[in-house]
């Protein structure tokens, strides 16, 4: 059977993008900048808003929501992952397969991604929890405020979280919310 990804024009998406061998190139400050930069120059030329995202150490999340009459989150993340992967350095560069250097990829990223079309305000909230208290879930810091590659900052700043929403509890996610 062939996998058929979701394609609804206008539609909100949650995503998950995770870097070769999971290789923990996604904590170099270098590489931070270069990534936001690479989003804004894919995002000049094929717009679309981020609704939430983080970026850990070897993957992100995020939630698009795309432009009325348009679908093709897979040319974005194509464009991104594409031009990241051509602009980064050698922190980047991993020893590349057999299998990607005759199609001349480099081992910067998965070569998929997981997608997930928002359904509904729930499931939106939901999702955006889900990246917010993933570097909690990671054990990468205690609280979502205080891990820096994060919309967190935003949603406390637009009244959707309280300032310390995550740190004295844990959380759990239905199955259906998230990817790894």
């Amino acid at each position: 059977m062939r996998y058929r990804r979701a394609q609804t024009e206008g539609g909100t998406y949650f995503f998950t993008v995770v870097t070769f061998k999971r290789r923990e190139i996604l904590c170099i400050p270098a590489n931070i900048a270069l990534l936001r930069e690479t989003f804004r120059r894919v995002m000049d030329r094929h717009p679309f808003r981020i609704e939430a995202m983080v970026v850990l150490p070897d993957h992100l999340h995020s939630i698009w929501t795309l432009p009325e009459g348009d679908h093709n989150f897979s040319m974005r993340w194509r464009s991104i992952k594409g031009d990241f992967s051509r602009s980064c350095g050698e922190a980047c560069k991993g020893p590349i397969p057999k299998s990607r250097q005759d199609k001349h990829e480099q081992g910067v990223w998965q070569r998929r991604f997981w997608e997930h079309e928002i359904r509904d305000e729930t499931d939106f909230s939901r999702h955006a929890e889900y990246i917010h208290f993933n570097p909690v879930r990671h054990g990468l810091v205690k609280a979502p405020k205080d891990w820096p590659h994060s919309s967190f900052g935003r949603f406390v700043q637009n009244g959707l979280y309280d300032r310390q929403w995550g740190a004295q509890e844990e959380m759990r996610f239905p199955s259906d919310v998230g990817a790894e």
